[in-house]
């Protein structure tokens, strides 16, 4: 009998705790799985600074956007990260449409720059930096090659003497050139900017898997002109030292906002809110030029690091139409014009 009334006074405890809301705390997450698409060294950068800042144990992969996306697709019903981290939103656009994302309300969205550009309605996603679309061209080449500039249009791409000479990646591999493809049929229209992706695509000496490899591979003389985002541009110029011009389209340019979110069905959802919650702090966006990354922030108290690269003419740029026709254009460029075989 004594023990039985033992066993109600702790089933009554333990539902008044349950009441209260003062269930028994789960035990907090000590790592976390990251799939990164910036560049590797910003990638570690961030690996070692969560660690330091919170003992969470961080296991991540690098991989391009489009690869990401793949991945996260091919995984849904067991999903091996946690969070996904940077890229352009267009993929995070898709991937919410793909019901890939869970929501989150972070309290830390009060930083944000601007609520209604920067973040997901539903808050799915949220931007983490901003950068813009230009072209790196060799002075080296330019230097070879008398009375022939920089390009400082989408038309001018188009040049006889550039023929052969141009990289960028592949849509179906890289946000960066799928960024690149959008802006073109966003300035063009449908028809007019087919015919101009299929001109373009004819110009061009190899297609790269890696939306930042050209502008190295152009810094180095393997092509003339790469069409790359301007911070992985300055980059190549102030921390490697590569002989490079950077111009931008003067129609009109287009840009990312980098994304971020969460993955559903994610394990260590605990540590993926407090990764959430750290990156859009100003603490964490200003760590970038410590890992020479120069995108721009996306939330207050940061200072741009080159903010040049901004004060260009931006075009209206749709995220949403570009993320929810993602797999549609990226497979039309894929199938109609350019194959995505051999990239380098």
């Amino acid at each position: 009998m004594k023990h039985k009334i033992l066993s109600l006074v702790a089933l009554v405890v333990l539902l008044g705790m349950l009441v209260a809301g003062c269930a028994p705390a789960q035990k907090a997450s000590t790592e976390i799985n990251v799939l990164c698409t910036p560049q590797e060294e910003w990638c570690q950068g961030m690996k070692q600074e969560f660690e330091a800042k919170t003992g969470i144990t961080v296991n991540y992969v690098r991989m391009s956007s489009g690869e990401s996306l793949a991945r996260i697709r091919a995984e849904k019903d067991n999903p091996q990260f946690d969070i996904w981290w940077g890229g352009p939103i267009d993929s995070f656009v898709a991937a919410k449409g793909e019901g890939l994302l869970q929501p989150y309300n972070s309290p830390n969205f009060k930083n944000l720059l601007d609520q209604k550009k920067y973040k997901d309605a539903d808050n799915q996603w949220v931007g983490i930096y901003v950068g813009t679309l230009g072209f790196a061209t060799n002075k080296d080449w330019l230097a070879a090659h008398p009375g022939t500039k920089a390009p400082t249009s989408w038309d001018d791409l188009l040049k006889p003497e550039f023929k052969g000479q141009l990289m960028v990646a592949h849509p179906s591999t890289s946000g960066t050139s799928y960024t690149a493809l959008a802006t073109v049929l966003q300035i063009r229209g449908q028809d007019a900017g087919w015919a101009y992706l299929k001109q373009y695509a004819g110009q061009m000496l190899q297609f790269t898997k890696s939306g930042a490899a050209p502008a190295k591979f152009a810094g180095q003389g393997e092509a003339a002109v790469a069409i790359v985002f301007s911070h992985d541009i300055v980059h190549e110029i102030d921390d490697n030292g590569l002989p490079l011009e950077l111009t931008f389209p003067a129609e009109g340019t287009g840009y990312e906002i980098g994304g971020m979110g969460i993955l559903k069905g994610a394990k260590h959802l605990d540590a993926a809110q407090k990764w959430f919650d750290w990156a859009i702090s100003a603490e964490a966006q200003a760590l970038g030029p410590k890992y020479h990354a120069y995108q721009a922030p996306t939330v207050s108290g940061v200072q741009l690091s080159h903010p040049e690269l901004l004060q260009v003419n931006l075009i209206d740029y749709d995220f949403q139409w570009a993320g929810e026709h993602k797999k549609e254009y990226v497979d039309k460029f894929t199938n109609e014009i350019f194959a995505a075989e051999n990239l380098k």
